[in-house]
């Protein structure tokens, strides 16, 4: 019983990244919070991924979704401004 628990993990472990390499990547539709925003929207969460994500733009300056997850990590210290940024997208 125990074996056969194992060989299904083990196959389900093989099998699902081989069927999501199957799907062409997506990129996010327009309206998606990942997408970089306003001009507005940039302002107001600049100073805080500066001050907040300075790994994240050490890595990779481009990586939105690092940085979208550094200002989420940071939510209680970052800015009203940005905060109302993250929340009118459903962050």
């Amino acid at each position: 019983m125990l074996r056969m628990a194992m060989l299904t993990i083990a196959l389900v472990l093989a099998a699902g990244p081989a069927a999501l390499a199957q799907f062409p990547p997506q990129p996010p539709p327009a309206s998606s919070p990942l997408m970089q925003g306003t001009e507005q929207e940039r302002a107001a969460c600049h100073p805080d991924v500066v001050k907040y994500c300075q790994a994240e733009l050490k890595t990779n300056e481009n990586d939105v979704f690092g940085i979208l997850g550094c200002l989420q990590r940071n939510r209680s210290r970052i800015s009203s401004p940005c905060n109302q940024v993250l929340a009118s997208h459903g962050q």
